[in-house]
């Protein structure tokens, strides 16, 4: 499985940008997404995560509001919208999947979950 990241840049605070992640080698649709970030000297965090069939999201708190996370299965990308940036949210951001057998409604924000790992795209929001 191969998970391909884009959208990062540099945006000044306020801004918006859309990260997408385009996953390969085995069927999108079963399973869930997440998006995952780690700002310099700090721990890997939850962002955002959708189950199989996309009707079931969760979001870390500091993105409820700002950020929202969607998939289209017909082109095997998860996306995650970000609004409102802060310079707080720079970080590499990693997206993730979890292709264990589970209910298409299930999500989960627990990185231990995740069998698949993106290269990640660096998000630098200035002040």
């Amino acid at each position: 499985v191969q998970l391909q990241a884009s959208g990062g840049g540099l945006v000044q605070a306020g801004g918006s940008l859309r990260l997408s992640c385009v996953a390969s080698g085995r069927t999108f649709s079963s399973a869930g997404m997440g998006w995952f970030r780690q700002a310099p000297g700090k721990e890997r965090e939850f962002v955002a995560t959708i189950s199989r069939n996309g009707a079931n999201t969760d979001y870390a708190g500091s993105a409820k509001g700002r950020f929202t996370i969607s998939r289209n299965n017909a082109k095997n990308t998860v996306y995650l919208q970000m609004n409102s940036l802060k310079p707080e949210d720079t970080a590499i951001y990693y997206c993730a999947a979890d292709f264990t057998v589970r209910a298409s409604s299930y999500y989960t924000p627990s990185a231990t979950e995740y069998d698949y790992w993106g290269q990640g795209t660096q998000v630098t929001v200035s002040s």
